[in-house]
């Protein structure tokens, strides 16, 4: 097993190769304008999970992992040969989620500040539930 500052050590290192050998020698015309923005390694570092956003359509989306899946092997040959590791960790990409998890989130504190607008102007106009002045006052004795 490797201490935690290795896996993640290898995991910058293997996300700066990908990104490197995807922009530099990668001629795949399938492959889009792509962002690699994590890598998470096994604690053994025999398993790289590569984890990607693709700016455009789905039908771009699902070619750029066609593309991906197609230049895995040699990407991974890059990655074992700038890194010198014993065993070079196999690759598997996913497209990360968080650019339209963001989105939703955006939408939602969007709707919450609309209805915190709208509260407010009801607030201006809102008035006292009963008397105007809700405190006690002191008695006044009868003049009877």
């Amino acid at each position: 097993m490797t201490s935690v500052a290795r896996q993640r050590k290898m995991a910058d290192r293997v996300k700066e190769i990908v990104a490197e050998t995807l922009e530099s020698k990668v001629k795949d015309p399938r492959l889009g304008f792509i962002t690699i923005t994590d890598v998470r390694v096994t604690p053994d570092i025999r398993e790289a999970a590569v984890f990607y956003t693709v700016y455009g359509t789905d039908a771009e989306r699902e070619a750029t992992a066609a593309a991906l899946e197609s230049a895995k092997g040699m990407v991974r040959s890059e990655v074992g040969k700038q890194t010198g590791v014993k065993f070079t960790p196999s690759l598997s990409f996913h497209l990360d989620a968080l650019p339209e998890s963001a989105a939703q989130l955006e939408d939602l504190l969007r709707q919450a500040a609309d209805a915190d607008e709208q509260v407010h102007k009801v607030a201006e106009q809102a008035t006292y539930a009963g008397e105007p002045d809700p405190y006690r006052q002191p008695r006044e004795p009868d003049t009877e």
